[in-house]
């Protein structure tokens, strides 16, 4: 297959021309080789290595994980079961991420609610929401709250 420019390896790739230059920038991707009038010329190689950048990338990796895959797919004297280890630490940051998620969710839902019994429809300025989101973080008030404080618990649950 001839080499491919930039625009066909974004194209083939569904990465946009700026990130192909910026994986190269730091290394992830081999700096092209460049034909006459200095157009970079990408090979079978480069499609694969950057299908493997991007899939790693949309698994929500973080770069330097997705350097040491890059890596470890190209050396086969390495063991698979790194990949497994960088999976399973990736994991355990998605599985902690989800959790603080569930948290954020469980608190905009008691927005919603202390909006919806407390002031729904009255003035802006009286909003629990607002009220609360313009206190301190460490003692923002949700779930079940009332409009003058009765019954209001933390964020955190207290």
């Amino acid at each position: 297959m001839p080499a491919l420019k930039i625009g066909a390896l974004a194209e083939r790739t569904g990465t946009n021309a700026p990130t192909i230059r910026y994986y190269e920038e730091i290394g992830l991707l081999p700096r092209a080789d460049r034909q006459d009038g200095g157009q970079r010329r990408y090979s079978d190689e480069d499609v694969k290595r950057l299908t493997l950048i991007r899939r790693c990338r949309e698994f929500g990796f973080p770069i330097e994980q997705v350097r040491s895959l890059v890596m470890l797919a190209q050396d086969p004297d390495r063991s698979c079961l790194e990949a497994r280890d960088l999976a399973r630490e990736h994991l355990v940051a998605v599985r902690a991420k989800l959790r603080e998620l569930k948290a954020l969710e469980r608190s905009i839902a008691g927005f919603v609610v202390s909006c919806e019994t407390a002031c729904a429809g009255g003035p802006g300025p009286d909003c629990t929401i607002l009220e609360d989101l313009a206190k301190p973080s460490g003692r923002a008030k949700v779930a079940g709250a009332t409009r003058r404080g009765k019954g209001r618990r933390h964020a955190d649950g207290s």
